[in-house]
């Protein structure tokens, strides 16, 4: 079994490290702090290829792998936090479903604008009465003519001020099998989004509200029975959360080591003390252990979906990894980490969220339990 990374893997990682070192870590401070979403560095990145390097090269992409983009995640996150945001949306979430399920006509209209850059997708799937339990949603979409009419509601949607389209979960009929998605742009008669709500992290997010909105028969992502697909393609979506996450955690590390070795209390420097040794020798064991749980799920996936109990093994690690590394740099650097003069205090807020968004901890350790025993355990009362 060999765990270094191949000569084409370390080019391609220092080449994203290069383009991160040159063009995002002068501002990532402001970057960070500015509500606004970095259209000029989707730009950059959609003309440096970082966009759509899990797409066929046949769609416009790169032809690369889940790995691939794992890997450009962390050099991008080590550098500026915010951007691997960006990175998120040009290759993880929405836009992995449209890669994987989009018919040739969807993927003609809707992938050059998101490869350049010129817009962003987002993925309307939680309800305010269908969060974990998602099979409880309720919004609809009811066959009309040549086409649907969608009505209901989303709540916690990232990206709702920016997207240009949004793919929507919504209920063709009963049950789990009749759960499916269409895909809503931004301007359509009777969508509107909400007022603006603030998440602990400097986020917002809008509310989307769909009173008969008209949708043509080809904008039908996943029509009834496409749930599962749909999941299986959001794994992706929290293999990102899940490399954030863990990069986040990493780049406090870093910052806190610098730190404690510049840094004198007591005539002597910080890393001479046994009790912050100890913090960084944690922070180490957590950290590179939840990495080998994502690379596994990344590397398993190879030119696919990764494995729903690898991710969530990955995912719960990571998440933790990540948050525990930020918390810890956070203390390590007193007041200079609680500062927003640095990015710490911000990895703190951004990890927590991760945590719960795209499946909580406790969601995850509930599929962990069911990969384990090779059964499902139903969370609703019995009957």
């Amino acid at each position: 079994m060999h765990f270094g990374l191949t000569e084409e893997q370390i080019a391609f990682q220092d080449s994203v490290r290069r383009f991160a070192e040159q063009h995002l870590a002068k501002d990532a401070v402001a970057r960070a702090h500015d509500e606004r979403f970095p259209w000029d560095v989707a730009k950059l990145m959609a003309e440096n290829g970082l966009f759509g390097i899990m797409l066929p090269e046949a769609d416009g992409g790169q032809g690369g792998t889940l790995f691939d983009a794992v890997l450009a995640m962390e050099q991008i996150a080590y550098v500026c936090p915010r951007s691997a945001d960006v990175l998120q949306a040009g290759n993880f979430g929405a836009f992995r479903t449209f890669a994987e399920y989009a018919t040739p006509g969807q993927k003609e209209k809707y992938f050059t604008p998101l490869l350049k850059g010129e817009t962003i997708a987002a993925v309307g799937m939680t309800e305010p009465d269908a969060g974990s339990a998602l099979t409880d949603l309720k919004t609809t979409c009811t066959k009309d003519g040549n086409g649907y009419r969608l009505n209901g509601g989303k709540v916690f949607t990232s990206n709702t001020e920016d997207a240009g389209v949004f793919v929507v979960y919504c209920r063709f009929g009963p049950g789990v099998n009749g759960i499916g998605s269409v895909i809503v742009e931004r301007g359509m008669e009777g969508f509107r989004l909400g007022q603006p709500s603030r998440y602990m992290n400097g986020e917002t997010w809008c509310a989307l509200y769909f009173d008969n909105v008209f949708i043509p028969a080809e904008n039908v992502l996943l029509g009834e029975g496409g749930f599962r697909k749909q999941i299986a393609g959001f794994n992706v979506e929290r293999c990102g959360n899940t490399t954030r996450a863990l990069a986040l955690g990493e780049y406090c590390f870093r910052q806190a080591k610098t730190h404690a070795e510049q840094r004198k209390q007591f005539g002597k420097a910080l890393m001479e003390f046994q009790g912050l040794q100890w913090k960084f020798a944690e922070m180490r064991v957590a950290l590179d252990s939840a990495q080998l749980l994502l690379y596994r799920a990344a590397v398993g996936a190879g030119d696919g979906l990764p494995d729903a109990q690898q991710i969530a093994l990955a995912k719960y690690a990571c998440n933790q990894a990540g948050w525990m590394a930020s918390n810890e740099s956070m203390q390590i650097m007193g007041g200079t980490g609680y500062s927003q003069d640095l990015l710490i205090e911000y990895c703190v807020r951004k990890t927590r969220g991760w945590m719960i968004a795209g499946g909580s901890l406790e969601m995850m350790k509930n599929r962990i339990a069911e990969g384990i025993f090779g059964r499902s355990f139903s969370q609703r009362p019995s009957k």
